[in-house]
This record gives C-alpha cells, structure tokens and sequence, in this order.
C-alpha cells in the first residue's frame, strides 16, 4: 500500500509563488509504470487535473490553465514530487491533492488514480 503525504500550502498573494511537496512511501518506486500527479479541488467544483510526471523517465503532462506558469518535477529518488507554482492567480485557490497510479500513461482523470494523499490548501489573495 502506498501512502502520499503533500505539504506547502498556504495563503498567498496573486502574482506570488508556492511550491508544494508530496512524498510517497510504502513501495518501490523504480517501476517504469508509476506516475504521480496533482490535482485540485475549488469549493463547489469537481476535483481537476492539473499535473503528473512519470518516474520512469520524466515526462509531464500539464493542464492548459496552468501550463507556463506551473513545473512539476522528483527528486533523485524519485519518490517525491514537486509542484512549483508561480504567478498564482486567485483562481488556482483550490485544495490541492498529490495522487499516484501504476498505468503507466500521463492520465488526467481521477477515476485513473488508485492513491491519494490527504490535501493541502492554497488560497491566493488578489
């Protein structure tokens, strides 16, 4: 069993810079199959895609409202993931979720995620 924890929210500014934090534990991670992603959730919205990144070789995948703005990336281990945040806009305010699954492919819906962590929360001020 996997077990994701995210960490770095936090109340913000528009214009100003996050960078959230999830780190996996539980299993091996070498497999070229693991892909770990973000996701968000605005009061009243579904839950939506936002980033993931293989860990077999790197690739990411970004939604369109965040592209150029946000960078997700592991470290060297490659059991924990970063999502760099920058010129946040008022509307990225959301509970952030770090999710994980074993397909394989840079999925973008929820239903394709098997792990999730716990959330954290990022509120950005205009």
């Amino acid at each position: 069993q996997i077990q994701l924890v995210e960490s770095g929210g936090g109340l913000v500014q528009a214009g100003d810079s996050l960078r959230l934090s999830c780190t996996a534990s539980g299993r091996t991670f070498s497999s070229f199959m693991f892909v770990m992603g973000w996701f968000r959730q605005a009061p009243g919205k579904e839950r939506e895609f936002v980033s993931a990144i293989s860990c077999f070789n790197g690739n990411t995948n970004y939604a369109d409202s965040v592209k150029g703005r946000f960078t997700i990336s592991n470290d060297g281990a490659k059991d924990t993931v970063f999502l760099q945040m920058n010129s946040l806009k008022p509307e990225d305010t959301a509970v952030y979720y770090c999710a994980a699954q074993w397909r394989g492919r840079l999925l973008t819906g929820a239903r394709e995620y098997d792990y999730w962590g716990q959330g954290t929360q990022v509120t950005v001020s205009s």
